[in-house]
């Protein structure tokens, strides 16, 4: 059922504005959210470009955490262990590993299209709101300048 916009109070319509904030909130940071992941899957895929035979046996630098590293040799430039989520880590030679993080990307390109549409439709529907509002407002002025002026011919 739709409502129209124009037949809501004034308080209505800021509850309306206000729910549509959170939602559009809401699905702004899941994008965010998405693509941050999307972005460190791109990121392990095109890591995997330097496993070859060229660099087997050279020196790297491996991380212990975000800023700490301990020198290393690349030993095994033909498997890599893969996160797979949850803590579980699965062994997978490099290009069954591309194989997995391309259709990751994938997947979340897709959930990413598909929260798009209803972010424009969220922001569509907020605009329309906040026109209605505007408008029940100059309404509101224009009737109170209109009592004023009457009340001023009066006296």
């Amino acid at each position: 059922m739709a409502v129209n916009l124009t037949d809501l109070s004034f308080p209505q319509l800021e509850g309306l504005k206000s729910q549509l904030d959170q939602e559009i909130d809401f699905l702004t940071s899941s994008i965010g959210q998405l693509k941050v992941v999307q972005t460190k899957y791109v990121e392990a895929k095109d890591s995997l470009n330097v496993l070859n035979k060229n660099n087997q046996g050279k020196e790297l630098l491996v991380p212990l955490t975000s800023s700490m590293y301990v020198p290393g040799t690349l030993n095994d430039v033909e498997h890599v262990l893969v996160d797979i989520g949850t803590g579980y880590y699965v062994e997978k030679n490099v290009e069954d590993s591309k194989t997995f993080f391309k259709r990751k990307i994938e997947f979340l390109t897709k959930q990413i299209e598909k929260i798009q549409p209803a972010l424009q439709e969220k922001h569509a529907m907020k605009q329309a709101v906040v026109e209605v509002m505007s408008m029940k407002f100059q309404k509101l002025q224009q009737s109170q300048q209109a009592s004023q002026m009457a009340g001023t011919t009066k006296a």
